[in-house]
């Protein structure tokens, strides 16, 4: 069977399942919105406790972070992911659920040579990246801020 990169493409978009964009928007949208309200309600829950916008704030992230490791864990994190795509990709949960998951994908090897070694295989890149952009960005906003002034 010789066919044409434009022949195949047409025979393989034919048969291609199409994709449920507005579910898909939808489900992430109120996902990821409910996701950003639990986090607001728990800031005012531990601001309404005595703590100062600052700790409520440190103490919202925290308490995300250590949900998402637990439901990752026990695996209900990816289930939820699966049936509300992008929404639970907010960053505070998805970051966790990236470290975690690679934490638990290469527990088998051993703590340092596994777990040490991988746990950033996936959020690694993030890191670097988000790292280096802000590095960069903080230079151009210094150059351009003395030459303004």
């Amino acid at each position: 069977m010789n066919q044409d990169n434009d022949t195949y493409r047409r025979y393989a978009q034919a048969r291609a399942k199409k994709s449920p964009v507005v579910r898909d928007c939808a489900r992430a949208f109120v996902s990821g919105g409910a996701i950003c309200a639990a986090g607001h309600g728990l800031r005012a829950l531990y601001t309404c406790l005595g703590l100062g916008a600052d700790d409520a704030g440190m103490l919202t992230s925290a308490t995300l972070i250590l949900v998402a490791v637990i439901l990752t864990g026990i695996g209900v994190f990816d289930r939820i992911a699966r049936f509300t795509g992008a929404g639970t990709l907010v960053p505070i949960t998805g970051f966790a659920n990236a470290v975690a998951s690679s934490a638990i994908d290469s527990r088998t090897e051993g703590y340092v040579p596994g777990v040490g070694a991988k746990i950033f295989t996936v959020a690694g890149p993030v890191l670097v990246w988000g790292i280096f952009a802000g590095g960069v960005w903080g230079v151009v906003y210094f150059v351009l801020k003395e030459l303004i002034l």
